[in-house]
């Protein structure tokens, strides 16, 4: 499976993800954006794993292993722009815009913004294709809840 997605990579067009391919595209830009304050800690992995099984109905042990594929993904994936198309090309509006807002989510459980973080969920939510205005009712929405 993590060949199949770092192939799609290579390819002038990305091919359609399978759903376990959409899933781990989704899990490596969680990942992304953790590690985006070069502070990827237990916090943050931690909400990763809630956010999978959440997201996908899984176990807490698939969640885990989920995020460990996600990982190697992300440190291999050649840039953001490649891979969220892949998220763009086969994952609606609806649920892109629910990936923003579990972006957020990882963002703000440390509690700190900075500019990295500010400046690649920017960039991130634009790639997937989500506005600005929902992109910022969904970090309103993560704030609201917290």
């Amino acid at each position: 499976m993590l060949t199949d997605i770092l192939n799609a990579f290579k390819l002038p067009k990305p091919s359609a993800l399978r759903t376990d391919d959409a899933q781990l595209a989704m899990a490596a830009l969680l990942v992304r954006i953790a590690r985006s304050d070069q502070d990827y800690d237990q916090v943050e992995k931690d909400m990763i794993i809630q956010l999978l099984q959440t997201r996908f109905k899984l176990e807490e042990t698939s969640a885990t292993s989920l995020r460990a594929q996600a990982e190697a993904l992300e440190a291999k994936a050649p840039d953001t722009v490649r891979f969220t198309k892949l998220i763009k090309e086969t994952v609606p509006y609806e649920d892109r815009q629910s990936v923003v807002a579990d972006l957020w989510a990882i963002v703000l459980s440390d509690d700190a913004r900075d500019a990295e973080e500010n400046a690649m969920m920017r960039m991130t939510a634009n790639l997937l294709g989500v506005n600005d205005r929902d992109s910022a009712l969904a970090r309103q929405t993560i704030e609201n809840a917290k």
